[in-house]
């Protein structure tokens, strides 16, 4: 009996420079989360952008279910990529990230640095960002699947993404 070969290839630099540009390019994405009554998945669409020192963040209210899942575990998920206007969807590059969830706590310099880029990138947040109910989260990156188009998939870590 012989193994199979594995369908994902070895990660090169233009994977890493790929999904550098599906990060840098998204302003949303969808976030999959544990639900905290019944621990069933749980997907919804987030804001999303990069701290200042390429962290992905979002920007939550209290009054999200993700919200409140992701204080009770930090364990989600979250794709970026969007299927362009033309071809099957399937064929278009998107990057799956697994991370762990952090609220960035107010009146720290790192909420203020994230602020302050977050509001450049979505200026129309500004309306709501400082309400006392919404929370910077900086997503810390523990591992990445790209799925450059068809037949080109790849395994990424943080440090490929930083």
């Amino acid at each position: 009996m012989t193994d199979k070969p594995s369908p994902i290839r070895e990660t090169n630099d233009e994977a890493r420079a790929l999904a550098a540009a599906l990060l840098r390019d998204a302003r949303f994405a969808a976030l999959a989360v544990l639900h905290p009554d019944t621990g069933a998945p749980h997907v919804t669409r987030i804001g999303f952008g990069l701290s200042p020192d390429g962290a992905p963040v979002t920007l939550v209210s209290d009054l999200a279910l993700h919200t409140r899942a992701l204080s009770a575990d930090p364990r989600a998920s979250v794709l970026v990529g969007e299927p362009g206007s033309r071809g099957d969807p399937l064929t278009h590059p998107r990057l799956t990230l697994s991370v762990a969830a952090r609220f960035v706590g107010r009146g720290t310099a790192e909420h203020d640095t994230i602020r302050a880029r977050w509001l450049a990138d979505h200026p129309k947040s500004g309306l709501y960002a400082d309400f006392a109910d919404f929370h910077f989260v900086r997503f810390d990156i523990t591992r990445a699947a790209l799925n450059a188009g068809f037949g080109k998939a790849f395994a990424l870590g943080p440090e490929d993404l930083g």
